[in-house]
């Protein structure tokens, strides 16, 4: 793509404004490095589309591409240029959620997708001891209505089938009013009043969730009928 100008932000526009690339760049910055690893957070991209981006990606100078020692396949490492995005995605996202916090209930919510955002969020420092599970049960899905979190030595597993330990914390609700409180849509008590979310475990955990299963980055920004109107002259 080549608009012709010389203006800034159509150069800027000209490498990062085909489809997909902001979304590759947020898996990057948020710690995606082998293919897998991206395809996993971008979901419907195909194989095809993820190594053409990535190639351009390459050729733009924002990753580095290195092969992985003793294994097949490879790494992208983020170069400078990708880091520095950082300040723009956020602000995107902050715009996204000011202005566009009304399109986000209308969408069918995708359960991988929401738990690996709840994945990511889990704080290990914040548990107790080396090992915790958490289970959550999804009312709304006709299948696969059970996942778990295995937080292990510092590190967090999503798994399908059971771990074979016992339950920590234990999440009975939708699909859709767990996105809305990691959010920050509303609060965990909001919701456990209303009967839309069962909160089970031990009181040490379940008293302080939010300590230890992070809200969203943009939790805090409030939606655009929310944000003060300019003052009049």
């Amino acid at each position: 793509m080549d608009y012709g100008q010389f203006c800034p932000v159509a150069k800027a526009t000209e490498l990062l404004g085909e489809r997909w690339t902001f979304l590759i760049v947020r898996e990057l910055l948020m710690g995606g490095r082998r293919f897998s690893e991206l395809q996993r957070g971008l979901g419907a991209i195909s194989p095809a589309l993820l190594t053409q981006r990535l190639k351009a990606f390459e050729a733009a100078g924002l990753v580095v591409r290195r092969r992985l020692t003793g294994q097949r396949g490879y790494e992208y490492l983020p170069t400078r240029a990708c880091e520095e995005l950082t300040p723009v995605l956020a602000a995107l996202g902050e715009w996204g959620v000011c202005w566009a916090r009304r399109t986000l209930g209308t969408e069918v919510v995708d359960v991988e997708f929401l738990m690996l955002y709840l994945e990511r969020s889990v704080d290990p420092a914040e548990l107790p001891g080396e090992e915790t599970v958490i289970q959550f049960k999804f009312r709304d899905l006709a299948e696969q209505q059970d996942w778990w979190l295995l937080v292990r030595n510092g590190k967090v597993e999503i798994c399908i089938t059971p771990p074979g330990r016992d339950v920590d914390v234990f999440f009975i609700t939708t699909t859709h009013t767990m996105r809305q409180v990691w959010m920050g849509e509303r609060s965990y008590r909001d919701a456990v009043l209303k009967g839309e979310l069962t909160l089970e475990g031990a009181p040490a955990l379940t008293r302080r969730v939010s300590a230890w299963l992070r809200p969203s980055v943009f939790a805090r920004v409030p939606p655009a009928d929310a944000a003060p109107e300019p003052a009049l002259a």
